[in-house]
């Protein structure tokens, strides 16, 4: 059930630090998404080219969904903020219940690099809304930094190999930020 179970981590930026010093000192942060009069509006702003494409998204500290942009980057989406889940996202209106539905979501930012387990999360910004979605993200990307070069990888079909040194990757979530910091420390 979602809500029990060890705490949730919070996931700093991790990307390119420039980014970062952009993305604080700009007004242009993802559309905080609170309730489905929110999503509405916003989703009627989209033009259909806009909506046919994923979204970037986070979820703040503060559970809820903001929207961006799919060129976006989750830092500025974010307005500079650690976050509880990152990734990209789409939409689609059941024409015969006219209600909007998360078609597919990932985890996928390398800016932010967040687990797996930010599922649930994502998926309570999402039923808050509420929107319907799907029980788990639909491409899910495993990140891991390496031991050695200090490199983040992008794990593909389970081979946890540091791609830029040959070094074997943790089978645990380990990214950290530039100050060694993982989560809401």
């Amino acid at each position: 059930m979602l809500g029990e179970g060890p705490p949730e981590r919070g996931y700093r930026y991790v990307g390119p630090a420039e980014l970062a010093v952009t993305a604080r000192q700009s007004t242009a942060t993802g559309t905080r998404i609170a309730s489905v009069v929110d999503f509405e509006s916003w989703a009627g702003r989209q033009s259909q080219a806009e909506l046919a494409e994923p979204f970037t998204y986070v979820v703040g500290l503060d559970g809820l969904l903001r929207l961006a942009a799919r060129r976006s980057e989750h830092v500025a989406c974010a307005g500079g903020a650690a976050v509880l889940g990152a990734g990209e996202i789409t939409f689609v209106c059941v024409r015969e219940a006219g209600r909007w539905t998360v078609d597919e979501v990932s985890n996928q930012s390398t800016g932010y690099c967040p687990d797996v387990t930010s599922w649930p999360a994502v998926a309570r910004a999402l039923d808050r809304i509420p929107l319907r979605r799907p029980t788990a993200f639909t491409h899910e990307v495993v990140f891991r930094r390496c031991p050695a070069c200090a490199e983040h990888n992008i794990v593909r079909e389970a081979d946890f190999v540091c791609v830029f040194c040959g070094v074997e990757l943790p089978q645990a979530w380990n990214i950290v930020d530039e100050a060694g910091r993982s989560a809401r420390e």
